[in-house]
């Protein structure tokens, strides 16, 4: 695994929140929409696997090869890769303040390695926020997903639909509705996170670092409960 000692620059872990948020939960619980409204309202990093992969591959680092051919072949990267690319993010300058983690860690070794990373790095308590979604509301939620082809933005077409059919409000490119967002492949993807992510759940409960949250309500009542607890956290510091 990569070295996780590197210099952190001038960044101090008294900024931000110094610590580690991570948002669980099951396909179209609205985490990627509250990771990018938890870092922006609190000038967080909001970290990426897939960026990380795209950032070590264009630089053409060590791991970057070990990880393009796996990729290429569409195969599972290896944890020992992964959390190569982690460390190595995680050390640098802008992560010394916290930051938003969403969609890892997604085993339980995963886990243990990301928390002893941020012990190594002298973040606070992870805070991980678990997104609670009644299944009914999920299908519904990820059935009704349009994303923007050009920028990512995300709407839905039965509660946050655009202005004009079809048109990015933002940027006027066009939604797509993604072929994983068929209820047959999101009936599979709902398996599949049971099996394989829930298990985090316990494992966060059990070291008394998981917050659940409605994520039933509207995105904005949703990020507002949000930023109670994470404003909690900062008082507590």
């Amino acid at each position: 695994m990569a070295d996780v000692t590197a210099d952190r620059g001038a960044v101090g872990v008294s900024q931000g929140l110094g610590r580690a948020v991570i948002l669980l939960g099951p396909p179209g619980a609205g985490k990627g929409t509250q990771a990018q409204r938890i870092a922006q309202r609190y000038h967080l990093p909001h970290l990426s696997t897939g960026d990380m992969f795209r950032d070590n591959i264009q630089r053409d680092t060590e791991l970057g090869r070990k990880a393009k051919p796996l990729m290429e072949r569409g195969e599972l990267v290896p944890d020992e890769i992964v959390l190569g690319m982690v460390a190595n993010r995680i050390g640098q300058a802008d992560c010394a303040k916290g930051f938003v983690f969403d969609g890892f860690p997604r085993t339980l070794q995963q886990a243990d390695d990301l928390e002893r990373i941020c012990r190594q790095y002298k973040l606070g308590c992870t805070i991980v926020l678990h997104m609670v979604v009644n299944p009914a509301l999920l299908m519904r939620r990820l059935t009704g997903r349009r994303i923007c082809k050009a920028g990512g933005h995300i709407y839905n077409v039965y509660e946050r639909p655009p202005r004009r059919e079809g048109i990015c409000d933002v940027d006027g490119s066009e939604l797509i509705h993604r072929p994983d967002d068929s209820e047959g492949v999101i009936g599979e993807r709902l398996h599949a996170y049971d099996r394989q992510t829930q298990p985090l759940v316990e494992y966060y409960k059990s070291r008394e670092l998981l917050t659940p949250v409605d994520a039933m309500a509207v995105a904005d009542t949703v990020t507002e409960a949000i930023a109670r607890i994470l404003d909690g956290a900062i008082a507590h510091k």
